[in-house]
């Protein structure tokens, strides 16, 4: 590869694996208002919440100070995972075009509100953290969407 560019083999290959890829990497990324949508939305389901919460404890390494907040943090999570069965339902229960929006309307206010309570518990949390517990939730957290 002259200069350090790829050639045009290794660059119609590099297409190739993304053009497979991007189906795959749409199903496990959120679009915000779909959360429940791919492989986020699936770890965040109701039967897989107390596995994600437990995880994210250990990986954040919450200390016995730190744990109160961290309760909070937890619960949002819980919380923001119960309501999202019910209306993911009714998303795809919608029949003709104004009743699909009126329910992703609804989605997307009852996502709204998920975030700020999950961010109201999340500020005083992440504040206690240190610089290395920041930037590991920085990394686990920051989709969620998160949640």
């Amino acid at each position: 590869m002259p200069g350090g560019m790829m050639g045009g083999d290794m660059m119609k290959m590099m297409q190739e694996m993304m053009g497979r890829h991007a189906g795959m990497m749409r199903g496990m990324m959120a679009d915000g208002a779909g959360m429940q949508d791919g492989m986020m939305g699936k770890m965040m389901a109701p039967e897989h919440v107390e596995g994600r919460i437990a995880f994210l404890r250990t990986e954040l390494k919450v200390t016995d100070a730190q744990q109160p907040l961290w309760e909070a943090v937890a619960a949002a999570l819980r919380e923001n995972a119960r309501g999202s069965t019910g209306m993911m339902q009714q998303e795809q229960d919608a029949q003709g075009l104004p009743n699909s929006l009126e329910r992703r309307e609804k989605l997307l206010s009852a996502r709204l509100d998920a975030v700020r309570q999950l961010r109201a518990a999340v500020e005083p949390f992440y504040a206690s953290l240190d610089e290395v517990q920041k930037a590991a939730a920085d990394n686990l957290l920051m989709p969620m969407g998160m949640m």
